[in-house]
């Protein structure tokens, strides 16, 4: 294996520069700098993490794509408060400045709201684990974990929660956000409709994008759901508004499930029903991930948490409504007792 005096002879330095390269000292040159990091990537070296070097990368969604709100923001004031907790430093890298990390000492990496691996040769890039946040990696890669919720359970919670409340045409509106993962929602809501006998298809499951969202509203009032479940997105905020304009009351003439957007869904008229990650724990699992591997420990390469259910004012209870259809005599009606 080569060594730090290898590297610094082929840099034209010493083997102090070198140090303080690795150890992100800031007294060095970038010229400087980026020629022993060279050298190193050429030669395969890593230097070993240190407990002392506690820098880990949250690498956000990229500004000009994506705008950091709701979703992210929630995710990263999680993981932030969690980090700190457990006495590292962090640093916040928008993903269209993904070049500089060869160049930043960390000892791990959060990657949140992408479908992509940086690279697939992330663990002979970096000696340092990538946390993939509410993403699956296929194929599993060397140093690479996912974090992430149960979509599946998620969105059969949500349309559990409707059906046990009576309702029987349950319009489903998935928001195409590229920070989500609709394709899968959509697949997993269909199933959970189809396993209860209820109508499903194109017509009751669509998947809007936020500028056709208030259009595809009204497209989905026409096959008379008498609920409607939008995940994802601003999803919640703009179907309660799209409804309101199309002269739908919330719960009156239609019930709402959401996904939680903090400081938005309980503050709605009425409260929205929402499903909601659990963001803490999330933010547990990934700092563990980072944790195990500094002590050269091994960890699961996937973690899956379950969506939470909370209820408020969105949902009427149509079930009380229905007919209870049943072979025992009803007390004090016909062949009943009093």
């Amino acid at each position: 294996m080569i060594t730090i005096q290898e590297i610094a002879r082929d840099a034209r330095v010493s083997t102090a520069t070198v140090s303080r390269v690795f150890s992100n000292h800031p007294n060095v040159k970038a010229g400087i700098r980026e020629r022993v990091l060279q050298v190193a990537r050429s030669r395969d070296y890593h230097p070993r993490l240190s407990g002392r070097r506690r820098n880990v990368m949250l690498i956000t969604p990229s500004r000009s794509a994506y705008p950091v709100q709701n979703y992210v923001e929630m995710v990263v004031s999680h993981l932030a408060g969690e980090l700190a907790a457990r006495g590292y430093r962090i640093e916040i890298l928008p993903a269209d400045n993904l070049d500089r990390l060869e160049n930043i000492p960390f000892c791990g990496a959060i990657r949140i709201g992408s479908d992509e691996v940086p690279w697939n040769n992330w663990n002979a890039r970096f000696d340092a684990p990538l946390v993939m946040i509410d993403r699956e990696v296929t194929p599993p890669l060397p140093n690479v974990f996912s974090v992430r919720s149960n979509e599946k359970q998620g969105m059969e919670l949500a349309v559990e929660y409707l059906f046990r409340r009576g309702h029987r045409r349950i319009g489903c509106l998935v928001s195409m956000s590229k920070l989500g993962n609709p394709l899968q929602r959509e697949r997993y809501l269909e199933e959970a409709l189809a396993e209860r006998k209820l109508p499903a298809g194109k017509s009751l499951v669509r998947l809007p994008t936020e500028e056709n969202f208030v259009e595809e509203v009204g497209k989905l009032l026409r096959n008379k759901p008498d609920a409607i479940f939008s995940p994802g997105g601003s999803g919640g905020i703009i179907t309660a508004y799209a409804l309101s304009l199309y002269g739908k009351r919330v719960p009156d003439d239609i019930s709402l499930v959401v996904s939680e957007r903090a400081m938005i869904s309980r503050y709605c008229i009425p409260p929205q029903t929402a499903i909601t990650q659990d963001y803490h724990a999330l933010a547990v699992a990934a700092v563990d991930v980072i944790d195990a591997r500094l002590r050269r420990q091994d960890f699961p390469r996937e973690t899956v948490l379950d969506y939470q259910l909370i209820e408020r004012d969105s949902v009427a209870d149509r079930a009380a409504d229905r007919p209870v259809l049943t072979n025992h005599p009803v007390p004090g009606g016909p062949g009943g007792s009093t």
